[in-house]
């Protein structure tokens, strides 16, 4: 899961920015102004910053020049209609993009997802090396979570081990038999139809359709596999 900080002295717009994309999926963090967003940065790892230019103690622009001397996260500004020389200004210090208020959330979401996938994409952060995925499927290793399509799916254990097997050899055939001694850690024989239960039940987690899946795929005589 990504973790998003926002910083504006407007509550209720961090309020509202919270709400919004924690529906998206993401982990929101707080702040108000720009000292606090830097004590942020330097206690947990965040991996796209939205900030406020205008904010009381330090703002935006000083906050933005701090933050490139420690990390090279994204940072998104969000700025007020008349403030076209400090949008410039932003850019100028290292700011990545920008977004105008009062924004659209259509807008802003594909702002946050085209700034979040360039950073990865570049080796930013860690988070690539934690996330399996394949389609709108996450697997969260490091926060041991499963999304789809950005909501999160509760699954058991040995659910989870199989995805997770499933998810680091995508592509790759595994027989009911090599699932049940990899996750079970066991000597398998005749163990089929209890690896059979357990992909079935992920399938009615994670496929709109069990039973025509776009990402479990069984391979018939041979066992199964992820694919994108």
């Amino acid at each position: 899961m990504y973790r998003i900080l926002v910083c504006d002295d407007e509550k209720d717009i961090v309020s509202a920015l919270k709400i919004y994309l924690a529906s998206e999926g993401y982990e929101v963090v707080e702040a108000y102004n720009g000292e606090e967003a830097l004590r942020r940065i330097g206690e947990q790892e965040i991996h796209l910053v939205l900030m406020d230019i205008m904010m009381p103690q330090m703002d935006g622009i000083t906050a933005m020049v701090k933050i490139r001397e420690i990390s090279n996260v994204p940072v998104i500004l969000l700025t007020a209609k008349g403030e076209d020389t400090d949008k410039v200004l932003g850019l100028t210090v290292g700011a990545d993009d920008y977004v105008t208020k009062p924004f659209n959330p259509v807008e802003l979401q594909a702002r946050v997802k085209s700034q979040l996938r360039r950073y990865m994409m570049l080796g930013g952060g860690n988070v690539k090396r934690d996330i399996l995925s394949v389609g709108g499927v996450e697997m969260d290793d490091k926060a041991k979570e499963v999304t789809l399509d950005g909501e999160l799916v509760s699954l058991t254990r040995t659910e989870y081990d199989i995805l997770k097997l499933l998810l680091e050899h995508k592509g790759e055939v595994f027989s009911p038999n090599e699932i049940y001694r990899k996750v079970w850690k066991d000597t398998a024989f005749g163990t089929e139809n209890t690896v059979a239960v357990h992909i079935r039940h992920l399938r009615e987690k994670l496929e709109y359709d069990p039973a025509n899946p776009r990402y479990l795929k069984v391979v018939w005589g041979r066992g199964y596999k992820m694919e994108e």
